[in-house]
C-alpha cells in the first residue's frame, strides 16, 4: 500500500522559520495540501488564519451527533473562520480526519449564549433546514459575515434556533428522501457561501 505525503527533504534544507526539522528529516504523512508540505504544524495554522473566510458554521449536538467531524473537515476545506459546537462539549472527532488541529473549534453550552455571541460580533445567524418558512438556498443572497447553523442528523434544528435565525434555507432536493445527511447539507451550504463571496456569483 502506498504511503501518503512526502519522504524526507532532498537537497540543502530550505531557510525560513516555517520549516519544522523533524519533518524535513523523517518525511511528511500528514494529510496537508502540498503548499504545506514540512511546514510546522503552528505555522500552517498562522498562515490559514491570515486569509481565513468571513463565515462561521455551527451545528447543534444534544445527542453525540456523529456527523460534527465531517462538519469540520468541510469546515477547513472551505477555510471558514471558526466552526461552533452548541451543546455538548465532546464530539466525535473521528470524522474530522485530524483537521481540527487546524481549525478553530468554539463550544457554547446553550443556544441563548450562542446567539448573544453571534450578535455581539455582527453575525447574521442564517438556519440551514426545511421548515414551512424556509426560503430556497439557491436564490438567497447569503451575508459575508453570517453564521450558518446545522441541526443534529434527525430532529434537525432546534426551535430556539429556528427562531433566533435571520433567515432559514432550505436545500432543493428531487429525490423520494425528506432530508439529506446533515455533513452533506454542510457541505452545501458552504459552499454556496464561497461560490457568492469569492467567486463573485451572484443569485438570481
Amino acid at each position: 500500500m502506498p504511503q501518503v505525503g512526502v519522504g524526507p527533504w532532498e537537497g540543502p534544507w530550505p531557510e525560513g522559520e516555517q520549516w519544522d526539522p523533524e519533518l524535513l528529516a523523517a518525511g511528511d504523512r500528514r494529510n496537508v495540501v502540498d503548499e504545506y508540505r514540512y511546514w510546522k504544524h503552528e505555522a500552517i495554522v498562522a498562515d490559514l488564519d491570515s486569509k481565513r473566510h468571513e463565515f462561521h458554521v455551527a451545528i447543534e449536538n444534544w445527542q453525540h451527533d456523529l456527523n460534527i467531524g465531517s462538519v469540520v473537515r468541510t469546515a477547513n476545506a472551505f477555510l471558514a473562520k471558526e466552526v461552533h459546537i452548541i451543546g455538548r462539549r465532546r464530539w466525535n472527532r473521528r470524522g474530522a480526519m485530524v483537521t481540527d488541529r487546524y481549525q478553530h473549534v468554539r463550544h457554547h453550552p446553550s443556544v441563548e449564549e450562542f446567539t448573544e455571541w453571534a450578535r455581539s460580533e455582527g453575525l447574521a445567524i442564517i438556519g440551514i433546514d426545511n421548515f414551512p418558512d424556509s426560503v430556497p438556498l439557491e436564490t438567497y443572497d447569503l451575508p459575508r459575515n453570517c453564521v450558518l447553523v446545522f441541526g443534529q442528523e434527525g430532529p434537525g434544528l432546534t426551535p430556539e434556533v429556528h427562531q433566533a435565525a435571520e433567515a432559514t434555507l432550505s436545500i432543493a432536493q428531487f429525490g423520494s428522501t425528506r432530508s439529506m445527511n446533515a455533513s452533506a447539507a454542510a457541505a452545501i451550504a458552504m459552499h454556496g457561501w464561497v461560490r457568492r463571496h469569492v467567486f463573485g456569483q451572484e443569485v438570481s
